[in-house]
Order: C-alpha cells, then sequence, then structure tokens
C-alpha cells in the first residue's frame, strides 16, 4: 500500500505486538498505536525461550529480530533417564543436535521494545473489550475508536480472536506444564553444571523435562519447563486456559513437585530445580487451539492469537516474529487493506495450523504414551524422534521460503 496511508491499532504489546508495530511502522502505515492492557513493566518476565538459527538468520535480515539482544548458544539435546548405576546426572539415551539459542523474554521483549520507531504510539493500561469487523476498537473505559487495520496480538486469551473466529476455543491437552528458573550460580554445590551449551531432557514415566541455560539481567540463569500430568487436588481449573503465576503455588502444589522431583529425576538435576525460588516457579495447564482462518473484515491475527501451540515445538517466538515479517511483506505489496489480509491468510493461515499439529504429536509422544525410555537403544529413540517429526525437517519454525 502507498506510504503513509493506513491507520492500525495493534492490540497487545508483547513480542507479537512490538514486532507487528515496527512492521507496520516501516511499511509505511500512517498510523499505528498500540494497545497494551498491562500497566506493569513487561521486562519482568522471567521465563526462558528458544529461536532456531536458521529462523534467526532470517528474521535478522527481515528486520524483525535486533540484533545485539543478550542470548546464549546451545549446540546439542541430551535425552537421560535416572539410573542409580549411572551417577547423578542421570544416563544418557540419545544426544541430537540442537541448533538454538536460548533467550530471556524479559530483555527479548525489551529488544524488540526498544526497535519499535518514535512514530507508533504505545498505549499501556489501555483494555480493549472489543473489536468489531469494520475496524473499530471498544474500550474498557467506555470509549471507541477506529482503525482501517486491527492486529490480534493479545494472546491465547485474544479478543480479537473472539471476532474472528467466535468458533475456536483452547482445548486442554490433559497435562501441565511447570516452569521456573534459578541462578546458575546456585547448582548444587561442588557441582558444575557439565554442560551449558547443551539442552538436558529428563525423561520419566508420564512426562519429559527440559533444562538449559539463559541469559539473565544479573547473569547466567537456568531455565526449565517439565511437564506431566496434574496433581489430583492441586486446584487448577480446566476449564479455561489459566495459571498459578510465579509465587502462587498452593501447599499442595509445592509439594507435588518436590515429590516428582525426588522420585523421577536423576539425583543432580531434581536437587538443581529444587532450588528454584518459589517466586519464580509456576503452573499452568497446556492448551493448544487453531483457527480456520485469521483474517476476517479488518481484522488481523498474529501469534498465540492465531495459534496456540503447545511449548514442545520451540517455535512460539520465532512464529510471532514470522507473521510480522509476512505482514510487513504484504503491505509493501498490497494495494489495499483487503488484498493486505489475503495475502497474509494465504501465507500464514497454514502455517499455524502445522505448529499445532506438530505439537500434538510431540505431546503425545513426550507426555501422554511415553515410551519404556530406558530399555530404548539409541537408534530406537533416533526413530521415535522421527516418527513424531512425520516427515517435518524438525522443530522451531519451518523457514518462509520454502
Amino acid at each position: 500500500m502507498r506510504s503513509g496511508t493506513g491507520s492500525v491499532a495493534v492490540v497487545g504489546g508483547s513480542i507479537a505486538g512490538c514486532a507487528f508495530a515496527t512492521a507496520a511502522a516501516r511499511a509505511g502505515a500512517a498510523e499505528v498505536v498500540v494497545l497494551e492492557r498491562t500497566g506493569g513493566r513487561l521486562a519482568d518476565r522471567g521465563v526462558g525461550l528458544c529461536v532456531h538459527d536458521d529462523r534467526a538468520v532470517e528474521l535478522r535480515a527481515s528486520g524483525a529480530l535486533p540484533e545485539g539482544i543478550a542470548a546464549h548458544r546451545l549446540e546439542r539435546r541430551r535425552w537421560v533417564v535416572r539410573d542409580p548405576e549411572a551417577g547423578a546426572a542421570g544416563r544418557l539415551i540419545w544426544e541430537q543436535p540442537f541448533p538454538f539459542h536460548s533467550y530471556h523474554w524479559g530483555q527479548l521483549w525489551r529488544g524488540l521494545r526498544e526497535a519499535v520507531p518514535d512514530a507508533v504510539v504505545y498505549r499501556q493500561g489501555e483494555t480493549v473489550t472489543g473489536v468489531a469487523g469494520d475496524g473499530e476498537v471498544r474500550l474498557a473505559g467506555g470509549g471507541a475508536e477506529r482503525y482501517d487495520l486491527v492486529v490480534g496480538a493479545d494472546g491465547y486469551r485474544s479478543v480479537v480472536r473472539a471476532a474472528v473466529c467466535p468458533e475456536s476455543r483452547p482445548h486442554y491437552a490433559g497435562y501441565v506444564c511447570w516452569r521456573g528458573n534459578l541462578d546458575a550460580g546456585l547448582l548444587p554445590a561442588g557441582a558444575v553444571d557439565p554442560h551449558p551449551e547443551a539442552v538436558t531432557t529428563v525423561c520419566f514415566p508420564g512426562g519429559t523435562c527440559v533444562v538449559y541455560r539463559i541469559p539473565g539481567p544479573d547473569g547466567p540463569r537456568v531455565n526449565w519447563v517439565l511437564y506431566a500430568p496434574p496433581p489430583r487436588d492441586g486446584g487448577l481449573r480446566y476449564d479455561d486456559p489459566t495459571s498459578f503465576p510465579p509465587g502462587g503455588l498452593t501447599p499442595e502444589l509445592t509439594e507435588h513437585l518436590g515429590a516428582l522431583l525426588e522420585r523421577e529425576f536423576p539425583p543432580y538435576w531434581g536437587r538443581a530445580l529444587a532450588m528454584t525460588d518459589p517466586r519464580d516457579t509456576f503452573v499452568q495447564p497446556i492448551y493448544d487451539l487453531e483457527t480456520a482462518r485469521t483474517t476476517a473484515g479488518r481484522l488481523l491475527l498474529a501469534g498465540d492469537a492465531a495459534s496456540v501451540v503447545r511449548p514442545h515445538n520451540t517455535s512460539g517466538a520465532a512464529k510471532a516474529l514470522q507473521d510480522a515479517t509476512a505482514f510487513a511483506e504484504g503491505w509493501r505489496r498490497a494495494d489495499s487493506v483487503e488484498e493486505l489480509l489475503r495475502g497474509y491468510e494465504g501465507v500464514r493461515g497454514g502455517a499455524g495450523r502445522e505448529l499445532v499439529a506438530l505439537a500434538r504429536r510431540l505431546g503425545r509422544a513426550q507426555v501422554e504414551r511415553t515410551p519404556a525410555w530406558a530399555d530404548m537403544s539409541r537408534d530406537e529413540v533416533a526413530a521415535w524422534w522421527q516418527g513424531q517429526l512425520a516427515g517435518v525437517p524438525g522443530i522451531g519454525g519451518q523457514s518462509m521460503t520454502r
């Protein structure tokens, strides 16, 4: 579209929201406004995430991933099981290449936020209660504003998705995800993380736990993500996406996690994760969601608003930045908003559904129907992994140029 035309509202100001605001402004939108409901500091979110090296190269070339954001290089993934005869760190059952870099969520967001052009109006504490297909945005204060295009970058509880795909609802996967991170300097006394460049996946009946380093504001941290069936009496709800935020675990949940670490984990990793401060630990049921469409009227869905993917796929951040890249490219080619939306749906609609399908296979194999890990040879584990991929080259998302 012609530079200097069109007004864009981006609902949500986290990773996807910042990326889309930057993309719209650089593509030539006359007005870009970000409406972020949170009034606090988004940069305080301390969870880790990873981006595949190949995706990072593409995203830097497009300008969607700014240079200079702190990242930790990862090279391989080690799959281990508890084995009293193998030592405290467990027994290695398989190792695979893992060409990723890990990030601290808050530092990645800060880098994206700082890259947003000054012309963009970023309004925090602005809650959007509803949108309409003609570009109307309704605010919690009672007012309404109209834009040529409204981007839903408002996550898995998306208000914009409710207007684009009212029939789409998150589906509970049947298990939960525990998350935490701790100062790498607090690893068990007398021990040193033996593989700082590796992702360690602890395997046990009914679940897995992924452990890896991330850069932190005050030095390296150890980030972990544990998937397992939920405790029977943990107080979690499964009818709607919810979680116990950091510092909000009940005594029952804390006790359940401690027992799981002691019973199923190699001693080294169990002790390490048990040292996580309760203020840095939370639990959430796992959901997924796919949409039949990503656009309607003058509305467009981005990131988690368009598809909720189980975290096994390690693709969330890359997918959001790829969505923004496709949006910017489509804006420059299109002659109208309608043409832009048709092109975006054609490029990104199927991508989200493919990620959901892969993550479901990964979840079934790594949590819902776990194999007898300890009895498998390395060749058997490798074949099991390829069975999950079902022809997909790997995790972390796929190239936009395929």
